[in-house]
């Protein structure tokens, strides 16, 4: 790993004579006769000097800009509106751990320190949030702007606000006065570096005061980047304009409950109570079901891996470890961000009591009091996205500024909001919103083309109305979104009651109120107890099942609520000793409830059941033997290909150089890997010639769909999809002889000749890429904020899911954004990571100290005790009140 270098001030021999004609030493220099070439000569050395003296200027001017935002780490800061003393300690890593006397204090220094490392990306998360980009950047960002502001998440994050109770909102309002504080004295500039950027641009701009509806309007962002299926909802009404309901079958099959693992905990409530999540829920009796045989499932998938956009979350129990206590990990896979979307803090009262009931560490969002992943004093848990559907699209018959409902018209609702533009004039934007949520086509490309064709084709785009329900005869067609995130939720107030949990009953209380996004969440406490819970606001469905745009004129297809929290999948101390959720099935098809046809296809799940059940059946589990898992990247279809060429005659010199990497390959997509890169390629060009290089293509979004997929094709010779005229083939063994020659081609063309210097990682190359001007197109800019490309193994679909998309090239995209594992015999002994570091500036110590081990797959220590929170500081920051 390196960052930007600096500049070398001085490349010259110190007695070189300058222009006066002394040397650099103080020596006179010789008197010359200078010919007509050597008087140019000087006369442009006098110009590169004056150059280099201005960049030079330039540089001093850079480097005070650069350092006169980073954050105050010793000494006193007196800061209005603080009760008490607070102290902030931080390790080397610049990890802060803040302890106060009260919740308010600790809340407010957390503020405070959030905006000292963070600043720049709290501001563009709001501006996003609120569909604002345009004041920041111009009119470039209207679209975005405009489909932000359609959704209203600032809106629905300011009822959010609202509805807390006085505890509560005293957290997030104590927590914007340590923002606010922090801004009193940091602005332009002095807060970080991109105003100083973007007063190139925008030289108006001022920072605004943070609020609570800032901080909460995030977590609607986190949900929208976690929603679900939205994507295969509009993929496959796209396709049904240009292919068969049989076809489409096809390419989205269901889960493979047969072979992938699933574990279905079902809670059966004591007879003649109804169930209360308010409730004291030790009384539940849990009953357990087992769908298939996680060994044998493990087994018939040849050490199957998974899907690369998710996350992976497990827990053992202490009787598979060798210290007798659970053991945690955790990874969520998030795009690729610089900085990370996560920032490692500790947050501790002095004195744990009601009234501060904190004593908590983990991963926190800058811009969010708390800690969304971590652990405390008694209680750890993990996320990963649950891949639930809550989100449907309806197909609405609109005239003018009403829509059909039941066979009446009805007012739409409307509203007009006003977008400032940096630079421009503003814009009147008009939302319209059914029953079912705002219109959305007119806004993208895909949405409109569904509200554009619904109708025709080779299947219709959209479930067919029921019979009550036929489609009116007058009016447009509109696309509107309906999403669990649009209404008003609880998830605000969840994180302070996990943060403070005690219990399995504290815990399952603080995930009836984690509503969107949907996570899987599981749970060790050191008592020995492991669990998992299913949260969310799950909808009830009506007619259809949300895996097509429905008919919006029907009321038959309206959502008939949720599914109530006591009857949500949940576990607790099963005989296994383990629970793996990684985005796959948590039910079968005997559940109550229709949940998604779109899970994650199983194959990391099963990855990871294989390898807790090998290392168990050597010995106990160690914090070693969690990571090593995390580090897995063994690639399923990479080797399910291996073992179908063996069976096919490659005669083409090149085809066979290539495959023959494939004969002893172990299947790991390693960085240093030859074969790994040829097999990642091949798999990318199989792909595209089954499916995209066609003249009616299908998507290529979704990796481990297409792993069962294909793995289903290469079963079936005689299926249509291995003719492809377009690519010049007409079966199964012509088709994969094919890709296998124009994978060595591809190759060749990206890491030359040889195979020997072929390696997957510099193919599969990660760019730390900031998410505002990181992206700008401007060079020089983007090379203050970025760094990379650096080289990374694993892939999509694979226990290290470093995701990368078919069809494109191979950088990866999306990433394990953070690795822990949680030791709950000791907590000092746990270990975590993430992609980059504390810090957002640019050029600070840690902006990216993390990311070498990120890259290497290591953890470093977490210190949680005082002890050891003691031995690991390195600078200590102590706020006092000011009056």
């Amino acid at each position: 790993m390196s960052d930007v270098s600096h500049a070398h001030l001085s490349t010259d021999d110190p007695a070189a004579p300058d222009a006066t004609g002394t040397a650099a030493d103080g020596t006179p220099a010789p008197r010359r006769r200078r010919s007509v070439g050597r008087t140019i000569g000087a006369w442009v050395f006098g110009i590169v000097a004056g150059v280099t003296v201005l960049a030079l200027i330039a540089a001093g001017i850079l480097l005070y800009t650069v350092q006169r935002s980073f954050p105050q780490l010793e000494g006193t800061v007196e800061l209005p509106g603080l009760g008490a003393e607070v102290s902030v300690m931080r390790d080397e890593l610049g990890i802060p751990t803040i302890v106060a006397d009260s919740s308010a204090d600790l809340f407010y220094a957390q503020g405070y320190v959030h905006a000292q490392d963070r600043f720049w990306e709290m501001d563009f998360r709001r501006h996003v949030t609120a569909g604002r980009l345009s004041e920041l950047f111009g009119e470039s960002q209207l679209g975005t702007d405009r489909f932000l502001r359609t959704l209203g998440w600032h809106e629905i994050a300011a009822q959010e606000v609202e509805a807390l109770d006085e505890r509560e909102r005293g957290y997030y309002e104590a927590y914007a006065d340590g923002v606010n504080a922090y801004l009193a004295d940091h602005s332009g500039s002095a807060a970080s570096l991109e105003y100083a950027v973007l007063g190139l641009q925008n030289p108006g701009y001022e920072i605004e005061r943070w609020t609570a509806v800032d901080s909460v309007a995030w977590l609607k962002a986190m949900a929208w980047d976690l929603r679900g299926n939205i994507e295969d909802e509009t993929a496959r009404a796209l396709l049904a304009q240009t292919h068969t309901p049989e076809q489409i079958a096809e390419l989205y099959p269901g889960y493979p409950y047969d072979t992938n693992p699933v574990i279905v905990p079902v809670i059966t409530p004591p007879a003649g109570d109804a169930a209360d999540t308010d409730a004291d829920t030790a009384s539940l009796r849990l009953d357990w079901k087992e769908v298939g045989s996680v060994i044998e499932a493990a087994s018939a998938l040849l050490g199957g891996v998974g899907e690369g956009v998710g996350s992976n979350s497990w827990v053992v129990s202490g009787a598979l470890t060798e210290s007798g206590l659970p053991l945690l990990s955790n990874d969520p896979h998030l795009g690729a961000s610089m900085p990370s979307v996560w920032y490692q803090v500790g947050l501790r009262c002095r004195t744990v009591s009601e009234e501060c009931p904190f004593d908590v560490a983990g991963f926190s969002f800058s811009g969010m009091p708390g800690v969304i992943i971590g652990h405390n004093a008694t209680v750890a848990w993990g996320f990963t996205n649950l891949t639930t559907d809550v989100t449907d699209l309806y197909l609405e018959k609109v005239e003018g500024d009403s829509y059909w409902r039941d066979g009446e018209l009805v007012p739409l609702d409307v509203r007009t909001e006003t977008i400032e533009v940096a630079g421009g004039a503003s814009e009147e934007l008009v939302i319209r919103s059914t029953v079912h949520g705002p219109i959305v086509s007119g806004l993208t490309g895909d949405f409109t083309a569904i509200a554009d064709d619904p109708y025709t084709g080779e299947t219709d785009a959209v479930t067919a109305p029921s019979e009550s329900g036929d489609v009116p005869a007058t009016g447009e067609y509109a696309v509107s979104l309906q999403w669990t995130a649009l209404q008003p939720g609880t998830t605000a107030r969840a994180l302070f009651a996990l943060n403070t949990a005690a219990s399995i009953e504290d815990f399952r209380a603080a995930a009836s109120l984690f509503d969107v996004p949907a996570q899987n969440l599981v749970y060790a406490d050191t008592a020995g107890n492991i669990g998992y819970q299913t949260p969310g606001r799950l909808p009830i469905r009506g007619a259809g099942d949300g895996s097509m745009p429905q008919p919006g004129w029907d009321s038959a297809y309206d959502w008939q609520g949720f599914i109530p929290f006591d009857e949500l999948p949940m576990a607790f101390n099963p005989e296994s000793g383990y629970i793996v959720t990684a985005n796959n099935a948590i039910v079968d098809e005997d559940y109550e409830y229709f949940l998604t046809n779109d899970w994650d296809y199983g194959w990391r799940a099963a990855r990871i059941v294989h390898l807790i059940e090998r290392a168990a059946a050597g010995g106990k589990l160690t914090a070693d033997d969690m990571s090593a898992i995390q580090a897995d990247d063994e690639f399923w279809i990479g080797k399910r290909l291996a073992a179908a060429f063996a069976d096919v005659e490659v005669e083409g010199e090149e085809a066979r150089a290539g495959v023959a990497l494939l004969e002893q390959w172990d299947a790991q997509s390693t960085a240093d890997s030859a074969a790994a890169a040829y097999a990642n390629v091949l798999w990318d060009e199989l792909a595209q010639n089954l499916f995209s290089r066609r003249e009616a293509p299908a998507s290529l979004a979704g990796q481990g769909r297409l792993f069962l997929v294909v793995d289903r094709l290469l079963d079936d010779p005689a299926s249509d999809w291995w003719g492809n005229d377009d690519v010049g083939v007409s079966g199964r063994d012509e088709m994969l002889v094919r890709s296998a020659e124009d994978a060595y081609k591809r190759l060749v063309k990206l890491q030359g000749d040889n195979p020997a210097r072929w390696n997957w990682g510099s193919l599969h190359a990660l760019t730390l890429t900031n998410g505002s001007f990181g992206e700008s197109g401007i060079a020089p800019i983007e090379m203050l904020f970025n760094r990379g490309p650096f080289p990374v193994s694993g892939g999509a679909s694979v226990v290290d899911a470093t995701g990368w998309a078919l069809g494109e090239d191979f950088s990866t995209s999306t990433v394990p954004s953070m690795r822990m594992t949680i030791d709950l015999s000791d907590l000092d002994a746990s270990r975590w990571n993430h992609l980059t570091g504390a810090s957002g500036h640019a050029f600070h110590p840690n902006y990216t100290d993390q990311f070498a081990a990120w890259q290497e797959k290591r953890q470093t220590p977490w210190a949680f005790t005082p002890d050891a929170v003691a031995a690991a500081t390195t600078h200590t920051l102590t706020l006092t009140p000011a009056d």
